[in-house]
């Protein structure tokens, strides 16, 4: 044998390295997961006018209407015996409200395309595990949440009567990010059972639109009957708002602690029944 086949058996040998059948990716595919990461934010980067940019600004615009046209910039509102500024109160409201909005349309979107488009096999065929593929859709739906919070804030800082000098920043991450990881689940869930993008939008219009908008984002629930206080309590988008914007003026309509707990009990919930179904394939395989 001579040395130019000598280095091609050498070559070939270096390649084939497992039997047929045997794994090659024992633990975590690092870059299967990036790769897929990468792709969701570069997806929704491609038209960030759409997906960051004009959710931030709707939502600012409810800054406004409250403060200039219904004239609440110099109002006081007491939140549990502290007063604190109007606008002070409703700007993390509206913060993290565009944020969740914008991490469930992400969220619920990549599946739902697949399955309509018929490339949902670029989800399915690639050699990454369930976890893997539902970590990469969660983490690419956070960011696109955080980068629509931090435009929101920004602006907001820069509105002259408007204070959101963070407080309390472990509350600020904490809720933030678990409650947009929670929502992610949501979306993907809402992507695992649509077939077409009419039943997002109907998820998207009777659930979580009115969950935001009824979870004291625009008032403190201590202002209400003692029924409706307790279906807000029920309402899980409360206790993200009211612990998010505790971090902002070291005031909450609830217990931070228990709303902490009510999160992270969520999210593992949502998160394991969520991995379940990717798991079993429903309604994403024959």
């Amino acid at each position: 044998m001579n040395d130019h086949s000598k280095n091609a058996a050498g070559a070939a040998e270096t390649m084939i390295r497992h039997e047929p059948g045997v794994p090659v990716i024992k633990n975590i595919n690092w870059p299967g997961m990036r790769a897929l990461y990468r792709k969701e934010v570069r997806r929704f980067m491609k038209v960030q006018l759409q997906t960051v940019w004009a959710p931030a600004l709707t939502t600012l615009l409810f800054l406004i209407i409250f403060l200039l046209a219904l004239g609440g910039e110099g109002r006081m509102l007491s939140l549990k015996g502290q007063q604190v500024h109007f606008a002070d109160f409703i700007a993390p409201g509206l913060i993290i409200m565009g944020m969740i909005n914008a991490c469930f349309a992400n969220s619920s979107f990549s599946l739902l395309v697949g399955k309509i488009q018929g490339t949902l096999v670029d989800y399915l065929m690639p050699p990454i595990s369930v976890g893997e593929m539902l970590f990469a859709l969660v983490a690419s739906s956070v960011t696109r949440a955080v980068m629509v919070g931090f435009a929101l804030w920004l602006a907001m800082a820069l509105w002259p009567s408007v204070h959101v000098t963070p407080v309390h920043f472990w509350a600020i991450l904490w809720f933030g990010l678990l409650g947009c990881s929670f929502i992610a689940f949501l979306g993907v869930l809402t992507s695992i059972w649509a077939e077409k993008f009419d039943h997002a939008a109907a998820v998207t219009n009777f659930v979580i639109g009115p969950f935001a908008l009824l979870s004291g984002t625009f008032y403190s629930i201590d202002r209400l009957p003692p029924l409706f206080q307790a279906i807000s309590h029920a309402n899980p988008f409360f206790y993200i708002i009211s612990g998010f914007r505790y971090g902002f003026v070291s005031a909450a309509d609830t217990n931070v602690m228990v709303g902490s707990a009510v999160i992270l009990t969520l999210n593992i919930v949502v998160g394991c029944a969520t991995y379940g179904l990717l798991r079993r394939g429903w309604k994403l395989k024959a």
